[in-house]
């Protein structure tokens, strides 16, 4: 059973949980490749609320394209942030934004470094 702290010490709340059960079964060579994968991969929270922040100084959007939402970023970017408004709002929510695609990423990393590590 595969420690998660001891590999990735950076993780903590809902993305903690959320790996641990990910890579439970794992071996330690598992888990050391996926959180090589992982972490190269996966958005900081702070990253996203530092880019939605430059949002409010005129470049809205780049957090969204970021996290791969490409639409929003577009749309964010051409409407100034949904009159600064959205911005605002993602502000707010910026930790759930990055679970939400960090989640995605350790869901396919997983596979991949179970199968690579066999």
């Amino acid at each position: 059973m595969a420690n998660v702290l001891k590999h990735l010490p950076e993780l903590q709340g809902m993305e903690l949980n959320h790996v641990q059960t990910l890579i439970q079964d794992f071996s330690d060579q598992q888990a050391q490749t996926f959180a090589m994968i992982y972490r190269s991969r996966r958005r900081d929270p702070q990253l996203i609320l530092l880019t939605c922040l430059v949002g409010l100084l005129g470049v809205a959007g780049v957090h969204r394209f970021l996290v791969n939402h490409i639409g929003m970023g577009i749309l964010y970017f051409f409407t100034a942030g949904l009159c600064f408004i959205g911005t605002i709002v993602d502000a707010v929510n910026y930790q759930s934004i990055a679970f939400e695609f960090n989640r995605q990423v350790a869901s396919e990393v997983a596979p991949l470094a179970k199968v690579s590590s066999e």
